[in-house]
């Protein structure tokens, strides 16, 4: 194939010998395959932030801290300066993420290094080569469903015993294979103390996880999750071993209607974000 403008400078410089074709065309960035030596690996490529749909994007980068007090400058008067920091920042944010997430043992693709806004990654594939397919394209039993459920939960676990919350997590960014399912897509991963949304995003991850499997395993949509680690992570209690029930209860002994309306708006915003998702998914399949 063509190659594209953005990957001609890493064959220039040999950071990856050919490009096999485009996996993906996402909300933030084009994913292609490419050939590093006798390894096929991903590059994905960052789309610029006026060609990026990612919604709510300030809210996601709250509390990131800039390189130093220049760049904080920069950024803050938006010249074009700031905002190529600002994209710097959006990228190493993934970046960060995974190396972080990697060492603590959750699933995510390794990392081999960032290019002029070009990271290259690890192709996750099935058994047979090909690639992994994405959780929302497979079917399961009710035991797959409960087995892999409590895996990502706990995957979700380590990963705010880190301080990160995805912030974006669905079936549409999760890749399985035969060793389970991987967690992808982090530009816009929060810091769970300094992002005032934190909580919010949290919970939504969870519950969409939740909501996915419970279509193989009903019984899932008992569990509670969300509100068990989040309440464990604000005492300070929630560590990699922690063994969590799936249940909580409210310590305040009164049905608090205030947070019952936020539930349900929460849950109203979940499922027009996940038909937003599955119509960008669909488009993405048919171009």
């Amino acid at each position: 194939m063509k190659i594209p403008m953005r990957l001609q400078p890493l064959i220039e410089e040999g950071f990856i010998d050919a490009v096999i074709g485009r996996l993906m065309s996402g909300k933030e960035a084009d994913i292609f395959i490419v050939r590093c030596g006798d390894e096929s690996r991903c590059a994905k490529v960052y789309k610029d932030a006026k060609k990026r749909s990612f919604k709510k994007a300030a809210q996601y980068q709250e509390g990131r801290k800039a390189r130093n007090s220049r760049q904080a400058r920069a950024m803050q008067k938006r010249s074009n300066y700031g905002r190529q920091q600002q994209e710097e920042v959006w990228q190493n944010a993934e970046i960060d993420a995974l190396s972080r997430l990697h060492y603590a043992n959750v699933r995510v693709p390794k990392t081999y290094g960032c290019v002029d806004g070009v990271l290259l990654m690890e192709l996750v594939t099935d058994e047979d080569g090909d690639v992994a397919p994405r959780l929302g394209d497979v079917t399961m039993s009710a035991e797959q469903a409960v087995e892999d459920y409590e895996l990502m939960v706990h995957y979700i676990k380590l990963m705010l015993c880190e301080g990160i919350v995805h912030g974006d997590l669905s079936e549409f960014n999760v890749l399985v294979n035969d060793e389970g399912p991987v967690i992808i897509d982090l530009p816009q991963a929060v810091d769970a103390a300094a992002n005032n949304n934190a909580q919010a995003m949290f919970t939504r991850d969870v519950n969409t996880i939740r909501r996915y499997y419970s279509q193989f395993a009903p019984a899932l949509m008992q569990t509670q999750y969300a509100k068990e680690m989040w309440a464990l992570y604000e005492e300070g209690e929630l560590t990699p071993t922690t063994v969590l029930t799936g249940t909580f209860e409210d310590n305040h002994g009164t049905t608090d209607v205030e947070a019952m309306l936020q539930d349900i708006e929460a849950v109203i915003e979940e499922e027009r974000e996940r038909q937003e998702m599955i119509q960008a998914y669909t488009s993405e399949a048919i171009d």
